[in-house]
């Protein structure tokens, strides 16, 4: 199979197979014309390994490896729409870049996306597919995602994919006047909640019940 086929998907990796995973997303409430026309138009398939790529657009949650899962495709549509809802964020944080597939998503969206990664070979995979798809506003670093990326900030946005059981007072110190972080928290039970930095402080709202893998602090070279 060429490149151009790899990416344009065939069978059940084709654009009908996105059509159908996008009017889910449409079912379940997801209303954003532009987060709908990016997840339709990118190839989710080709964030996963070849034996799962087959069940790319099904709305679950994926195994990627090193116990981490590419989110359901509804989980990313609804944090990013909750992410760019009336607003044009231009530097977005993201926690937790996994496969890159959110990074992928947000780098359509938005002005600069700085992602992190704990998990080097996650990573590693991840820059590579940011070179096939040529996505060039996007900057991926090892790292911690408790720590944030203080030298690129202040950020319009922060998202993450892990939920910590508290939102880290480091992230919240990264999150510009007027802008908005987006992230699960908890443990056991876990919360999809949406930040916005006022100027004047902070107000925070939740949105719904989630299950994200928990974050974890430190950094990973992905061996045992």
């Amino acid at each position: 199979m060429n490149r151009s086929t790899d990416i344009a998907g065939i069978g059940m990796t084709s654009q009908r197979t996105r059509e159908r995973l996008v009017a889910r997303l449409v079912e379940q409430g997801i209303t954003n014309i532009a987060v709908l026309d990016t997840m339709r138009n990118m190839p989710r398939h080709l964030f996963l390994d070849e034996a799962m790529a087959h069940r790319a657009y099904e709305d679950t949650a994926l195994p990627i490896g090193y116990q981490q899962t590419l989110s359901q495709p509804y989980i990313v549509a609804r944090m990013t729409e909750l992410l760019v809802e009336g607003r044009s964020p231009g530097r977005v944080l993201e926690i937790g870049s996994g496969s890159g597939y959110q990074s992928a998503i947000l780098a359509r969206l938005v002005d600069e996306v700085y992602a992190l990664e704990r998990i080097k070979p996650l990573l590693m995979a991840a820059r590579k597919r940011m070179r096939q798809l040529k996505i060039r506003n996007v900057q991926m670093r090892h790292g911690d995602g408790y720590e944030g990326w203080a030298s690129q900030g202040p950020f319009d946005g922060i998202l993450s994919a892990a939920a910590p059981e508290q939102v880290p007072q480091e992230l919240l110190q990264q999150l510009a006047p007027g802008g908005r972080l987006v992230m699960p928290v908890g443990g056991r039970e876990q919360s999809l909640v949406v930040i916005e930095h006022t100027g004047a402080g902070f107000e925070r709202r939740e949105v719904e019940a989630v299950r994200f893998v928990p974050l974890v602090p430190g950094i990973s070279n992905g061996t045992p």
